[in-house]
């Protein structure tokens, strides 16, 4: 009596991970590396702020964000993109981006298209939460290899035209979880070109935006402004626990269209929950300030430069453009994380578990993720016991 929808899934990547692992004891002091959890200080003022507004735990949120917030995550959009988004209609705010790239399938994509199951593609490694959400609306996920062969982007081009056909949307993030790659102003124009001519939306995951090593990368909203393209087209998705080291504040937002935020508040004011007031508060005041966002880029800069004196002769390294993550090359994902475990106590998470099968390949089998959020001491001990262990 239980639903077949998901029937076939693994399990989710962390259980798995403690499955190959915890039944060994660990080669030397445990370092996590495998979640991507920030571990930087979150700005200060932030315990100033939430006391100053406790009296709002009394009082039901408003389900789409205050006006204040909406207006500060409007503000910062202009500031950070040059776009125009009004804060009356097309932003919400979330209670973690997650949330909303699961319930952004629910609310926008059909039932059908083009006569057939409508597909939901997405990048091959991917955020898991995106082929769920796809399960959950009867729509058939495609996975789309992001390798090196394609500068670890999904090209959505190389898709049959049967398949583009039933697209009903494509998920992208960028910068990349897990391998870091940044969308450029080319990409983005060509995906949107693709959008438009085969009418499917976009949904952009841009959680790592404010994570890089030179240049800011570009956003899909930004260039699809630029382009004069169907403000339906693109809906974004933002976060503050990368950007602000706040993961446990659950606060992100939604921005697209009119029509695409109206669909989706309309499902949030049914299963949605919203952000507690005072934290509502203590997200506008991180939306409106950058001086702790240049301060937490320049501690991963340094990490960035830290792992290329690490790696920088290792065969097949290629540091990340951006976001906070490693993807290292190896014989076998499973083999090295449990060899590094056993050897050394460093935790990583086997790519494949990231991944999905295709045809018999799963283009994650061959890496393993690492995250750089440890302090930098801890971080440098880790990545040098992780060298000596499976490179040297």
């Amino acid at each position: 009596m239980f639903p077949e929808r998901f029937s076939n899934l693994p399990a989710y990547a962390f259980p798995r991970l403690r499955a190959l692992l915890d039944e060994h004891a660990p080669g030397g002091d445990v370092i996590h590396m495998s979640i991507g959890e920030p571990k930087h200080p979150f700005p200060d003022w932030v315990g100033e702020v939430l006391a100053a507004n406790t009296a709002g735990f009394g009082r039901y949120p408003p389900n789409e964000g205050s006006e204040t917030l909406r207006a500060a995550i409007s503000d910062w959009l202009s500031r950070r993109y040059g776009v125009s988004v009004d804060p009356e209609t097309e932003v919400m705010a979330l209670n973690g981006t997650r949330e909303g790239l699961y319930n952004i399938c629910m609310a926008l994509v059909p039932e059908a298209k083009a006569g057939g199951r409508p597909v939901v593609a997405m990048p091959n490694p991917f955020y898991q939460v995106y082929m769920v959400a796809a399960l959950s609306v009867g729509a058939e996920p495609v996975f789309v290899p992001a390798t090196q062969e394609t500068g670890y982007l999904p090209d959505f081009t190389s898709l049959s035209k049967d398949v583009l056909n039933r697209m009903a949307a494509a998920y992208i993030c960028s910068p990349a979880n897990p391998q870091g790659a940044v969308a450029s102003r080319a990409y983005w124009t060509d995906l949107i070109k693709l959008a438009e001519q085969y009418d499917f939306r976009i949904f952009a995951d841009e959680c790592y935006s404010e994570i890089y090593r030179t240049d800011p990368p570009v956003g899909a909203m930004q260039v699809a402004q630029e382009m004069g393209a169907d403000p339906e087209r693109v809906v974004i998705f933002h976060s503050l626990s990368k950007r602000s080291n706040l993961p446990g504040l659950r606060s992100g937002f939604i921005a697209g269209g009119a029509q695409s935020i109206a669909k989706a508040r309309q499902l949030r004011a049914y299963g949605g929950a919203p952000l507690p007031l005072p934290l509502q508060a203590v997200a506008e005041r991180a939306w409106s300030d950058e001086a702790h966002v240049v301060e937490n880029r320049r501690l991963y800069q340094e990490k960035f430069k830290l792992a290329d004196e690490i790696f920088g002769d290792v065969a097949g390294y290629e540091g990340p453009e951006a976001g906070f993550f490693l993807w290292l090359p190896v014989a076998d994902g499973e083999d090295a994380a449990l060899r590094l475990w056993r050897e050394t106590g460093v935790r990583v998470l086997p790519g494949a578990y990231l991944s999905r099968d295709v045809r018999g390949e799963n283009p994650g089998k061959a890496y393993i993720r690492v995250a750089l959020v440890a302090p930098k001491q801890e971080l440098q001990a880790g990545l040098i016991a992780l060298r000596n262990c499976i490179y040297n």
